[in-house]
């Protein structure tokens, strides 16, 4: 790659309090940016019941709908990357939101069609200006401030996001699994007019941030020898970056596929309808608020390698409850993981490109592509339902946390 993940990254700034001042509209703006990423990628959640019911799929068809979507950041992230290098980060936020818009455009046709893979196809471009957002948004994040706050500036733009996570599964719920109790579980029209609402809204963001003046980032120039050799050796080279792509791959992988089967799994355990089930998805995503904004604040105070460790051990001893009781404590056992969820992600990250240095627009490219896990592990999880049971098949994240607490006790220790 060339471009910003060749250089040191500054950011432009004349004075301290001219510079404070610049990075409000840029926060803001970030802010936006999660909110609308979360609110889209939570909405498959509620895309999964009412794909299965609506096609009359069975559980690792309707996962589909993640696979794909969570597909397209190991395949794309990388040229992702290279996009952004060469735009800048502002214009890749606004190429993101257009590709997303057009993703979502595309679900009008399919509803029309009424053919799933259709769906998926959709599914695909709206993935693609979300990752597109992703590797603009996150590398950006960390470098609007001190290296040392980078986890705790990450989480509250996360926790601000969270909103669109929390917002999702009760649009969901109200627009569009509402129809299974109807007459329409043969139609796919529960879907059009909302995704239509969903274009406009990012067609007015993407033209909100391009007018808006955020702060620039750049860098020396880069040396075109060093590019082939250097580039690819050398940012493989930084042991927490390595197993720090591994761990936010299991992360997503886990926090994915348990919010992908969570109506499914509160439906069967409470023996209510899924759109009934959904509205609890909810408190899931919007546990992460709660726990992302705490978050905020503690990890300014303690290491945020302990902290991911802690959030690790008791994700996985609430799986662990879930699965060994019934009813509502089995239920909420399953929700609180989400609180536990909240700065994985933030942390992870920050702890993989902590002293990368010039290859952090290049490190951010490989953990971008690390969130495919949501495709591999989701999928995995609904041939397991399929085959053998709800208790087998949430094993899965379980492990999954196994290896986060693993990063947290050493995995994120940089090599010497």
């Amino acid at each position: 790659m060339a471009g910003f993940s060749s250089q040191n990254v500054v950011v432009e700034e004349t004075t301290s309090t001219s510079t404070k001042q610049s990075y409000v509209p840029a926060l803001i703006s970030l802010g936006v940016l999660y909110f609308m990423m979360g609110f889209i990628t939570c909405l498959n959640d509620t895309l999964v019941p009412f794909f299965k019911n609506s096609f009359t799929l069975n559980y690792s068809q309707s996962s589909l709908v993640q696979f794909y979507f969570f597909l397209t950041y190991g395949i794309a992230s990388i040229p992702a990357g290279k996009i952004v290098e060469r735009i800048g980060y502002k214009n890749g936020m606004v190429t993101g939101f257009c590709i997303a818009a057009l993703g979502a455009l595309l679900f009008f046709p399919a509803s029309i069609l009424h053919e799933y893979y259709i769906f998926l196809a959709a599914l695909f471009v709206l993935a693609l200006g979300i990752v597109m957002l992703q590797v603009a948004a996150n590398p950006y994040i960390t470098v609007l401030g001190p290296a040392k706050t980078a986890s705790s500036r990450f989480t509250l733009i996360q926790g601000i996001g969270s909103l669109g996570t929390t917002v999702a599964p009760i649009f969901g719920a109200h627009y569009i699994l509402s129809g299974l109790t109807e007459q329409q579980t043969s139609s796919s029209d529960a879907v059009k007019y909302p995704y239509l609402g969903i274009t406009a809204l990012l067609l007015i963001i993407a033209g909100t941030v391009y007018v808006l003046k955020l702060p620039q980032i750049k860098g020396g120039s880069v040396d075109a020898s060093e590019q082939d050799l250097d580039q690819k050796k050398g940012v493989l080279s930084f042991r927490n970056l390595k197993l720090g792509i591994v761990a936010l791959f299991f992360y997503v992988g886990a926090e994915v596929s348990i919010g992908t089967f969570l109506t499914n799994y509160i439906a069967d355990t409470l023996s209510i309808s899924e759109a009934a089930a959904n509205t609890y998805v909810a408190f899931y995503w919007g546990s992460m608020i709660v726990g992302r904004l705490f978050g905020a604040v503690i990890l300014n105070y303690l290491k945020p390698s302990n902290v991911l460790a802690f959030c690790g051990i008791a994700a996985m001893g609430l799986i662990a409850i879930s699965l060994s009781t019934g009813g509502s404590i089995a239920v909420w056992s399953m929700i609180g993981v989400g609180l536990f969820n909240s700065v994985m992600f933030a942390v992870i990250f920050s702890l993989a490109v902590n002293g990368v240095g010039k290859y952090t627009t290049r490190a951010s490219g490989y953990l971008s592509t690390a969130i495919a896990g949501g495709a591999i592990i989701s999928y995995s999880q609904g041939l397991l339902i399929d085959h053998y049971n709800w208790t087998i098949a949430f094993t899965l994240p379980l492990l999954c946390y196994l290896y986060i607490v693993f990063y947290g006790v050493s995995g994120y220790k940089t090599s010497k």
